[in-house]
């Protein structure tokens, strides 16, 4: 059976709330229950298809990732067995719990939402403040989150008699389960409120002003409390996950708490050694490079780097030295690097006589060298 996209497996729609999340679940989970179809191989397939689907869009980070990156982003991320139905039901006790009278008493506390956050490095490296926009629910003003019309209310659940639970038989055993006609609730709405359809709650979109401190980096996240769904009455919210994504720098890297930077130097500074100038976060430093350094070497300079977030202190600047070749000499500058080619000539260092030789022997295949021997 081809992978069916999560949505489209539960009959939801993309906004979907958790309650519907959950109301469509619990529904199919019931139908295609592999002891209610002993032996039955597609409906055990459907089972396990409408499980993996309400694992992912039961979990906000999950159901972010897959919002954004489809299948291919869940790969890596760590999921229940959904090809065993023992190790199924093993992983995922809280999952089917509502199938088994294993309800949680009380109200029960909202979910938590997910979002990503993108920032700059400059941002990332002094903290910053930013507005976030984040899409969530609210309790219907009109019905006060009753979702009954204004005058009306609910009306007992004549399936359940108001339990809010039915007595189903799974094999040999009689169990507890959620009445599928009113969800739990032990009543249903007869004459809906008109502004939210019933359902007791609205879309809405909170504009949240956020602070980031100092030192996040790609994939840190911040717990920002009561700032995700409504719970039940009198339960909490949930919390906003907010986390964070740096865009790339023209001038800077990061490697975890270090910055790595590229300077490019004349070949008199490299050889003769000078101060130069070293950009930073902060703005550009005085820096002196010893003589004689080569195009490729990195010096480091300690605490230049990115604050260590929550540390108290910073990471270092890996400055790679680049030596640049001139393009436009002028005469002077043309009579002086001939001048110390002709004495490179004459005063050949061990080091480029080892390699000139060894150069030699590469194309006469070391004749030269058995002769002399």
């Amino acid at each position: 059976m081809s992978k069916r996209d999560y949505y489209e497996v539960l009959g939801v729609s993309k906004d979907a709330s958790e309650d519907e999340l959950k109301k469509a679940f619990r529904s199919l989970a019931m139908k295609y229950h592999p002891d209610r179809n002993p032996g039955d191989e597609e409906a055990s397939a459907r089972f396990k298809e409408v499980a993996e689907a309400f694992e992912v869009l039961s979990d906000p980070d999950k159901r972010q990732i897959y919002d954004r990156h489809g299948f291919q982003g869940l790969q890596g991320v760590p999921m229940p067995d959904f090809g065993d139905i023992g190790s199924l039901f093993g992983g995922l006790g809280s999952l089917f719990g509502g199938l088994f009278g294993q309800q949680s008493r009380g109200p029960q506390r909202g979910a938590n939402l997910g979002m990503a956050l993108e920032i700059d490095l400059i941002e990332a490296y002094r903290g910053c403040k930013k507005t976030i926009k984040v899409p969530r629910h609210e309790h219907c003003s009109e019905c006060h989150g009753s979702g009954a019309k204004a005058g009306s209310k609910p009306a007992k659940c004549r399936q359940c008699g108001g339990s809010g639970a039915m007595a189903v038989r799974m094999g040999p055993f009689q169990m507890s389960q959620t009445c599928n006609a009113c969800g739990g609730a032990g009543s249903v709405i007869t004459d809906p409120c008109p502004k939210c359809r019933g359902r007791g709650v609205t879309k809405v979109t909170r504009t949240l002003e956020v602070t980031i401190p100092p030192g996040v980096d790609t994939g840190t996240r911040m717990n920002i409390r009561g700032e995700g769904e409504i719970g039940d009455q009198d339960a909490p919210r949930g919390n906003l996950i907010v986390e964070i994504h740096l865009k790339p720098h023209p001038l800077f890297r990061r490697g975890e708490d270090n910055l790595l930077t590229q300077v490019p130097i004349t070949f008199s500074q490299a050889a003769l050694g000078a101060e130069i100038e070293v950009p930073s976060l902060e703005g550009t430093f005085k820096h002196t490079i010893k003589a004689g350094v080569q195009s490729g070497d990195v010096v480091i300079v300690h605490g230049k780097g990115m604050p260590i977030y929550g540390a108290g202190r910073s990471g270092n600047l890996h400055v790679e030295l680049i030596v640049e070749t001139p393009r436009n000499l002028s005469k002077r500058q043309e009579e002086l690097l001939r001048e110390l080619a002709e004495l490179d000539h004459k005063n050949v260092s061990a080091q480029r006589k080892s390699f000139f030789d060894k150069l030699r022997e590469l194309f006469t295949g070391g004749d030269e060298t058995e002769k002399k021997a």
